[in-house]
Parts: structure tokens; C-alpha cells; sequence
């Protein structure tokens, strides 16, 4: 246990960091079982057959013996909460299914998806932390002036321009007119640079604008003010400016990771890139459930995840924050 002195004094106990993360993180598993059954249900009472499409997608032609026949294969003929239990705990035992197309293991579909789509994400948060950090300090900076009033232009114009519509463009002149990039593919590295910009494109301008906002909120402060006044230097206060800054926006500098790899489906279609976008769309068109159901499940549990680290960063941040009271 540690102990901070509030106002008046007296001193305020908050527990070790260790055992409130695992609080949190226990407190998420009904959250995550609610999404998985409503997902589950949702998914299930969707338009169409499952089992009449994986026939078609096998190239055979559905008979009422055959849909029968198959629908006895995938379990679709047994009532709902009997094939949602089942689902769970083959699930909680690592198993998430065939998949109704191929046949294949859900779970080794994904594993192999996976590292793309990561590998993808990752590339495109840094290149917007190394866009977005110099750009709004630079904005808060000149802030009034003409290269502050640019750059909200371009925040403006990132913020308006979807990414598929960004993708094309990027296409056409770097893979089509200037013959620079390949066109999309995983066969090569140069293959990752135009997916990878037209994700972060859109995040660039949003987390540029946030920044800022939070550089001229925290330039505001008593104690750049006392900086100032004791003749520290504008670069040691710039540091000490962006170091509070980040602080204060740390969790939605940190929730872009999920968003940006649940967002890859619109780039990885567009670029060809074999990651869990692609392969979610697929498994729509197809009405695969297994592999809709897993997908939903893992970016449930991914964002849960990457909310409880933020927290956890946060309380590393501020002890304050450790036990949900202040100081």
C-alpha cells in the first residue's frame, strides 16, 4: 500500500498498481462474455443460410438433402443457446471452430492473419506519432501565425478525406503514374509504405489537433510561467511542455492502436493485404460464421486490453489515479 496526503492532511491509501490492474481486468471478463452472446446473437439471427451459402462457395449446387445434411454438419439445426454454449466452451478451451467455406481451424485463420495486420497498425501509429508530435508543436508554437494557419489546413483536408478515396490516390501516383510503389501484396517491404500512409492519414490530423490543443492548454500553466521567470531555456520548457501534454492525452493517443487495427478492413481490401480486415470481409460475403464470431471476439477483447494498459499507464503516470480517487 502507499499513502498520499490529500488537502486537509490526512493520508489517502491507494493499493499496489498489480492489484488493481487484475481487478480491472477480472471485471472485464462479463463485459467480454456479454459481447460475445450478443455478437453471437446478433450474428445468428442475420438474413440468409449459412449452410446454403457454403455449398454455393463450394462450387456444388443445394439440394434439400445436401442443406439438410450440412446443416447437421455445423451444428446450425440445434437451438440457440445450445449452440452458443457450446461455442463458449469450446472457446474458452483455445478452439473457435471450423471455419463453414474451407473447413479450416478458425484459430489458425486468425493466427495467420494476425501478424499483418499487426505489422501494419504498428507502422502506421508510428508514422503518426512521428508526424503528429513535431507538427502540433510546431502549430502550438506559431500558434496565429501563417505556419500554424497551414497546418490546420492540412488537419482540415486529413480530416475530410476518407481513407479509401486517400488510398486511390496514393495508387494512382505513386504505383501508377510514378511507377515508385508496388501496388499493394505482402511479397515485398516497399509494400507496406502506402498501406501504412493511407491508415494513418486520418489519424495524423486528429491526434495533430488534439495535441495542440493540449500543448496550448499546458503553455497556459503556472509553472511555465515560473520557468520562464527563473531563466530556463525555451527547449527545456518545450520538453517539459510536451512531456505533460502527452500525459494528458495519453489514453486516446493509446486507444488508436485498437482502432487502427480493427480499422484495417477498408486499406487491407483496397491494397490486398492478407490481414484480418480482408479476412473478416471474406467471411461476411461468405456468411462464415465462425470466422465473424472470432474476429469480433478478439477485437472486443483487444480493446479491452488496450484500455486497461492505458489505465495502467496513466496510473504510472499519476499515482493518483491508481484507485479512481484524487489526491
Amino acid at each position: 500500500m502507499r499513502r498520499w496526503h490529500s488537502e486537509s492532511g490526512r493520508p489517502v491509501t491507494f493499493p499496489r498498481l498489480p492489484a488493481v490492474l487484475a481487478g480491472r481486468l477480472l471485471r472485464a471478463v462479463p463485459l467480454l462474455l456479454c459481447i460475445s452472446f450478443l455478437s453471437f446473437a446478433v450474428i445468428q439471427l442475420s438474413p440468409g443460410d449459412p449452410a446454403e451459402v457454403a455449398i454455393r462457395v463450394n462450387g456444388m449446387r443445394p439440394t434439400p438433402e445436401l442443406l439438410a445434411e450440412t446443416r447437421a454438419r455445423l451444428g446450425l439445426d440445434r437451438p440457440f443457446l445450445e449452440r452458443y454454449l457450446h461455442w463458449l466452451g469450446q472457446a474458452l478451451r483455445g478452439d473457435l471452430g471450423v471455419s463453414h467455406t474451407d473447413g479450416k481451424a478458425v484459430t489458425g485463420e486468425l493466427a495467420a492473419a494476425l501478424p499483418p495486420t499487426l505489422l501494419l497498425a504498428g507502422t502506421a501509429a508510428c508514422i503518426v506519432l512521428l508526424c503528429s508530435v513535431p507538427a502540433a508543436m510546431l502549430s502550438a508554437c506559431r500558434a496565429g501565425k501563417l505556419p500554424d494557419l497551414l497546418l490546420r489546413g492540412l488537419i482540415l483536408l486529413g480530416t475530410s478525406v476518407p481513407a479509401y478515396w486517400a488510398g486511390l490516390l496514393l495508387i494512382w501516383l505513386f504505383a501508377v503514374h510514378w511507377d515508385l510503389l508496388p501496388l499493394g501484396g505482402l511479397d515485398r517491404p516497399s509494400a507496406l509504405i502506402l498501406p501504412a500512409v493511407t491508415l494513418a492519414l486520418p489519424y495524423i490530423a486528429a491526434y495533430t489537433r488534439l495535441l495542440r490543443a493540449a500543448i496550448l492548454q499546458t503553455l497556459e500553466q503556472d509553472f511555465v510561467l515560473h520557468a520562464r521567470a527563473c531563466g530556463r531555456s525555451e527547449r527545456a520548457i518545450l520538453r517539459h511542455v510536451l512531456r505533460n501534454s502527452l500525459r494528458s492525452s495519453l489514453t486516446a493517443l493509446g486507444m488508436s492502436l485498437p482502432r487502427l487495427v480493427a480499422g484495417t478492413f477498408v486499406v487491407e481490401c483496397i491494397f490486398a493485404w492478407p490481414g484480418l480486415g480482408r479476412l473478416c470481409i471474406t467471411a461476411i460475403f461468405n456468411r462464415d460464421l465462425p470466422v465473424i464470431q472470432a474476429y469480433v471476439l478478439l477485437m472486443a477483447a483487444f480493446f479491452l486490453f488496450c484500455g486497461r494498459l492505458m489505465e495502467l499507464c496513466a496510473a504510472l503516470a499519476d499515482p493518483r489515479l491508481r484507485h479512481g480517487e484524487r489526491a
